[in-house]
């Protein structure tokens, strides 16, 4: 439900309300993490200064519906309520990076913010896309290491992983990047990038046969948001 006056907006004066306008550093995790704990029948009221779109489809996978109220150009009041519970997946909500990159956009101007969000769900969260998610991913991925990148494309690579991206598919990207960009470069900029460490943690680790959600974690530890070379705010 995204801007149809429902009638569990009745009880929105019970709801949990989080205002984020002045939050700095990745809180998108958090808010993720109140929306697990809520029980059916309870609800959030998050405050943003930008229509808060990347949660959208989190919050759905978790079983809730949502209203969003433009108070004014710089405050968006979204209601979540939640009517079932369920589990992300990782092609949405669970799926590692959120764009909190959007956060820098929004201490220059809220409305710079609210543009770029809009400009990420057309490219990110198309309905009925012609290219699929992970071809996506790996076109991000590509282009990032063409413009030398290389935060950007770590970040698509785990994403993609994230998802169901085979090492096989790995290994013909890496010798395409070694065609592409030549020899010398890869062996002066690609080979030594968090990039190239992230591809052979991944290899490493299937070969000892973790799964990929047990990967996914050690992904995440080593090269998240807390990674220095991989985050974005």
């Amino acid at each position: 439900m995204k801007n149809e006056k429902i009638v569990w907006m009745s009880k929105a004066d019970s709801f949990e309300v989080i205002d984020v306008r002045k939050a700095s550093g990745n809180f998108l995790p958090g808010l993720l993490n109140k929306g697990k704990e809520k029980e059916i029948g309870e609800g959030i009221i998050i405050i943003q200064s930008f229509e808060p779109k990347p949660l959208y489809k989190a919050y759905t996978d978790l079983g809730y519906e949502y209203y969003t109220e433009k108070i004014n150009e710089t405050e968006y009041k979204t209601y979540f309520f939640r009517i079932s519970k369920r589990e992300m997946s990782q092609k949405s909500g669970d799926m590692p990076f959120k764009p909190t990159s959007i956060l820098n956009y929004k201490e220059i101007d809220s409305r710079l913010a609210d543009t770029v969000v809009n400009f990420w769900e057309f490219i990110w969260e198309k309905e009925n896309p012609a290219i699929d998610l992970k071809t996506k991913l790996l076109l991000s991925l590509a282009n990032a290491v063409g413009a030398g990148r290389y935060r950007q494309a770590t970040r698509e690579l785990i994403k993609a992983y994230s998802i169901g991206l085979k090492t096989e598919e790995l290994d013909e990207l890496f010798s395409l990047f070694v065609w592409n960009q030549g020899i010398g470069y890869f062996s002066s900029e690609i080979g030594p990038s968090t990039l190239f460490k992230t591809y052979k943690f991944i290899k490493s680790q299937e070969k000892l046969g973790k799964d990929r959600s047990e990967i996914m974690e050690k992904l995440v530890e080593l090269f998240g948001d807390k990674n220095p070379d991989v985050k974005t705010i």
